[in-house]
C-alpha cells in the first residue's frame, strides 16, 4: 500500500475493526465488486501488462516484416539504443510519479560528457578526474533545479525549460573558446581510459555494457518504488503533497532528491556515450528529454504524478528501441519515426486515464 493510500479516508478491503457491521437486508454490491478484483483483473489493469503486451507486439510485427529484427544482432541492434533510454527512464519515471518534470535531462547527458571530456583534456588530467568533476557538476544541477521548484512553487516545467536551455547554450560556448571546434576528442591517450572503458565502455556476451547497467538500475528503481518507505513519500508527494506533508512526509528532501536523481543519471548515460567513442560532442542529448517522458508514460505514468510504474518505463524504453530500429530494417521511412512515437505517446495517456477510472472505480 502506498503513502498515496494512505492519505485517502477509506482503502477498499482493509478490514479495520472500525469497518460498519454489515446491515441484516442490506445489498452486497461493493463486497462483490471486492471478490471481483482478483489477481488476473489486477494484471490486466496495470500498468505493466499494458506496455509488455505492446512491446510483444511490435516485436511480432518487426519480426513478421523482417525477419533479421529477431536475429541476435537485430536484438542487439534495438537494445543498444533502448538501453541508454532506459537508464534515464527509470529516473525520469520516478521523478514524474513524484509529480514533476524535468526538461534539462537530455542536454544534461550532453553536458556531463562534455565536463569529463574537457576536464579531463584541458587539465591533462586522469580520465576519471575528470567524470568525478563531472558528478559534481550533475548534483550540483539536480541540487539547483530541485531547491529552485520547492522554493518558488514554480512548475517544475519551467525551471528545468530554463535550465536546459542555459545548459545548451554553456555546451557551446565553453567547447568552442576552449578547443575552437563542437567536438572534444583525443579522451582514449589519457590515463584511466582503459578502467574507464572496462565500466562504461566494454561489451558483455555480446551486448554493450549499458545493457547490464540499464537492468541494475530498472531493479533498484522497482524496489525503491515498491519496497521502501521512500517509494511510498514519492508517491504520496506527487499525489498530494500537502496532505502528504501533513502526515511526516519530507516532501523537500523527496522532491530535490528526484531532481539529483535524473541528474545522476544522465551523468551515467553521458560517462557511457564519451567512454564509448572516446569523445563528446555539444549537440548530444539535445531534444532527447522528450523520449525519456514518453518512454515513462508508455510505462504507465500519469501527467498529474502520483502513479506510475518503473518497469514498465523500462519496457517503454524497449519499445521506443524496437520502434527506432525495426523501422529500417522493415523498410518504413524513418521520417515517421517522430509520428509513431507521438501517436504511441496518445494511445499511452488514453490508457492510462483508462486505467485510472477504472481504478478509481474499484475502490470505490
Amino acid at each position: 500500500m502506498t503513502m498515496a493510500q494512505n492519505l485517502s479516508p477509506t482503502t477498499a478491503g482493509s478490514g479495520s475493526a472500525s469497518a460498519p457491521a454489515p446491515v441484516p437486508g442490506a445489498t452486497h454490491n461493493a463486497d462483490d465488486r471486492l471478490v471481483r478484483v482478483g489477481r488476473a483483473r489486477r494484471l490486466f489493469m496495470s500498468a505493466e501488462f499494458g506496455s509488455a503486451a505492446a512491446a510483444v507486439i511490435v516485436f511480432i510485427g518487426f519480426s513478421v516484416l523482417a525477419p533479421a529484427f529477431a536475429s541476435p544482432a537485430g536484438v542487439g541492434n534495438f537494445l543498444d539504443p533502448a538501453a541508454t533510454l532506459g537508464i534515464m527512464a527509470v529516473a525520469v519515471a520516478l521523478l514524474m510519479i513524484g509529480g514533476e518534470f524535468d526538461l534539462s535531462a537530455g542536454v544534461m547527458t550532453g553536458s556531463t560528457a562534455l565536463v569529463t571530456a574537457l576536464v579531463t583534456t584541458q587539465l591533462n588530467t586522469n580520465v576519471w578526474f575528470g567524470m568525478i568533476a563531472s558528478l559534481v557538476f550533475a548534483v550540483v544541477i539536480g541540487l539547483l533545479n530541485g531547491i529552485l521548484v520547492h522554493r518558488t512553487k514554480l512548475p517544475s516545467f519551467i525551471i528545468t525549460l530554463g535550465t536546459m536551455f542555459m545548459l545548451w547554450g554553456l555546451n557551446y560556448a565553453v567547447t568552442s573558446n576552449l578547443t575552437h571546434q563542437v567536438t572534444v576528442s583525443g579522451l582514449a591517450k589519457y590515463t584511466g581510459f582503459e578502467a574507464a572503458q572496462a565500466v562504461f565502455g566494454s561489451s558483455v556476451g555480446g551486448f554493450q555494457i549499458s545493457l547490464v547497467w540499464w537492468i541494475v538500475l530498472t531493479v533498484v528503481g522497482i524496489v525503491l518504488l515498491t519496497r521502501t518507505r521512500i517509494g511510498n513519500w514519492i508517491a504520496a508527494v506527487g499525489g498530494n503533497a500537502t496532505g502528504a506533508l501533513a502526515v511526516g512526509v519530507p516532501v523537500a528532501k523527496v522532491r530535490i532528491g528526484l531532481f539529483v536523481g535524473t541528474a545522476v543519471a544522465a551523468w551515467l548515460v553521458g560517462q557511457l556515450t564519451v567512454v564509448r567513442y572516446a569523445s563528446a560532442t555539444v549537440t548530444t542529448g539535445i531534444g532527447a528529454e522528450f523520449n525519456f517522458i514518453i518512454a515513462a508514460v508508455i510505462g504507465g505514468c500519469l501527467l498529474t504524478g502520483g502513479a506510475g510504474s518503473v518497469l514498465g518505463a523500462s519496457i517503454g524504453a524497449l519499445i521506443f528501441g524496437m520502434v527506432q530500429q525495426g523501422m529500417p530494417l522493415a523498410g518504413l521511412p524513418s521520417e515517421l519515426f517522430k509520428f509513431f512515437l507521438g501517436a504511441i505517446l496518445l494511445v499511452a495517456v488514453f490508457i492510462n486515464l483508462y486505467l485510472k477510472k477504472k481504478s478509481q472505480a474499484v475502490r470505490s
